[in-house]
């Protein structure tokens, strides 16, 4: 009995033509002479500060699913698209990215240092700028959407909590921009929330990145309710799973991370070598999770294709 062929991936490309070249740790980005960033999204997998390993289909997952939220929301406020030349590939607007980032929550959840679970179970009622009420229970719907910025944190370092009150004081944001961005990202969020229902989808929370194109006005840049920037939770089981306490259903793409933080401290120790079942089955999740969010199918690549070289046809004719 044959294996099936491998699925191809994308865990890295060269592109020794194009100019202004800046690696993130799953993009990598081109700053063309004539203003347009060209963003790649390879299929590399980070936690930890570190690459764990690449996952077929990842950066055509969030690159299909970020078009189809771009395009669904392109009448709440303008986004930095230009066009697709490739499944992994966006060309966009270049911005100078605003150092806040909208984080917008409608539930008490999270896992993070800055997530409102977190600090409520600290003890915490006001937070944010904003005061929760007592007697929340973990992963239950607060009375209303509220936005929880933090900084953007450019250098590698860790994001902060920040106040509406803090971002005018520091100067991160003037009045003006912080009422904006402030009413984008809320908008954004509600279309979000009423699309996700129609599937049978909770969106939880998520978070926007906003950029100044060169005339001065505010463009929504990034990625927008990927399943990579978002928290989607399965609504028909919600209720119930809230009542017994249980986490709610998900697209859990944590099986790799959990997986090497049981074997190793993955902030020191070099990462163990990770089954290829469990790649796959990542692979599957993201794959699901495109499908469920967007309502279409996915097209995957034909098997034992090259991506990279792919990337390099469609992307030739950028090369002055």
């Amino acid at each position: 009995m044959t294996s099936p062929p491998l699925r191809p991936v994308l865990d890295h490309i060269e592109l020794p033509d194009f100019p202004g070249r800046y690696s993130g740790k799953v993009r990598e980005n081109f700053d063309l002479p004539d203003g347009r960033r060209v963003i790649i999204a390879t299929d590399r997998l980070s936690a930890f500060d570190r690459i764990l390993a690449a996952i077929p289909y990842k950066g055509q997952v969030l690159t299909q699913t970020a078009r189809f939220w771009f395009e669904q929301t392109a009448d709440i406020c303008p986004n930095h698209v230009l066009e697709y030349p490739d499944p992994n590939v966006v060309v966009g607007r270049r911005l100078d990215i605003l150092p806040v980032e909208m984080v917008v929550r409608a539930y008490l959840a999270g896992t993070t240092g800055t997530s409102i679970l977190t600090l409520y179970r600290q003890g915490q009622r006001e937070m944010y700028g904003v005061r929760l009420p007592e007697g929340l229970r973990p992963n239950e719907r607060l009375p209303a959407a509220i936005l929880t910025p933090t900084s953007k944190a450019f250098d590698g370092g860790h994001d902060e909590p920040l106040t509406p009150a803090q971002i005018l004081a520091q100067g991160l944001l003037t009045p003006a921009q912080w009422e904006e961005v402030s009413a984008h990202a809320l908008a954004l969020f509600a279309r979000g929330q009423a699309l996700a229902a129609e599937r049978g989808l909770i969106l939880a929370d998520t978070k926007y990145e906003f950029g100044l194109d060169p005339e001065g006005r505010i463009v929504l840049a990034d990625e927008i309710h990927t399943p990579d920037s978002s928290r989607y939770w399965i609504a028909g089981s919600y209720a119930a799973r809230f009542e017994a306490g249980e986490r709610p259903d998900s697209f859990d793409k944590d099986f790799v991370r959990s997986w090497v933080a049981e074997r190793c401290d993955p902030y020191v120790d070099p990462i163990p070598a990770i089954p290829p079942e469990m790649i796959e089955r990542t692979s599957d999740v993201y794959v699901d999770a495109f499908r469920r969010i967007t309502g279409r199918d996915f097209e995957a690549p034909a098997p034992g294709e090259d991506i990279a070289a792919r990337i390099r046809r469609n992307l030739a004719r950028y090369v002055s």
